[in-house]
């Protein structure tokens, strides 16, 4: 059997926040949770709306926070700011940690949506890091359903990861806590143009 989550096992929840139309970058907020729900740290970040850099602002991102003690990181799907799409593989490898992205909804994929938003190059730089995702994975949390996609764990562990740290509702804490962040962050730099 496999043990509990520790409840000061450390984990980091990336999401972002933009509002359309207002400006070309969106704000990023890593937020440390620990899985008994006490905050432990946070870091902002930005990534350019439509662009193809979030895969490195999350891993400039992780470092700025300089936490070793962080077991895992939570990102809140895998296509921020307009389908800057999240190469989690790539992410996995720079922080030598285990990446699991949590989306909210179901959905038939990305591939309509990518090809009618781009074309070229910039369609095939998405198409290629889009196709190279894990798997998507339906996981039950409490009375909700979060689809996940994982690396560095397998299916199993992602599941129960994230229901570690779900105390309730379907939003593992570390998202929770870095949206909240984020759109904060946004408002806050959105005033008087900063």
């Amino acid at each position: 059997m496999t043990p509990p989550v520790k409840s000061g096992a450390r984990a980091l929840g990336v999401a972002e926040s933009y509002e359309d139309g207002v400006g070309s970058e969106s704000v990023l907020c890593g937020a440390v949770v620990r899985a008994d729900r006490v905050v432990d740290g946070a870091a902002f970040e930005t990534c350019t709306v439509g662009g193809t850099d979030a895969t490195d602002a999350i891993r400039r991102l992780f470092a700025e926070l300089g936490r070793e003690d962080v077991r895992l990181l939570f990102v809140a799907g895998v296509a921020p700011a307009w389908f800057n799409l999240v190469d989690v593989e790539r992410l996995a490898d720079a922080v030598e940690r285990p990446v699991v992205a949590v989306s909210f909804e179901e959905s038939e994929g990305l591939e309509s949506a990518l090809e009618a938003q781009f074309s070229g190059d910039e369609l095939a730089a998405r198409r290629a890091v889009y196709d190279a995702l894990p798997a998507r994975r339906p996981v039950t949390v409490g009375d909700d359903t979060v689809f996940v996609r994982a690396v560095g764990v397998d299916d199993a562990e992602a599941a129960r990861l994230v229901r570690a740290y779900t105390p309730e509702g379907g939003r593992p804490e570390p998202l929770r806590v870095a949206r909240l962040l984020a759109r904060s962050g946004r408002e806050w730099r959105g005033r008087d143009g900063r």
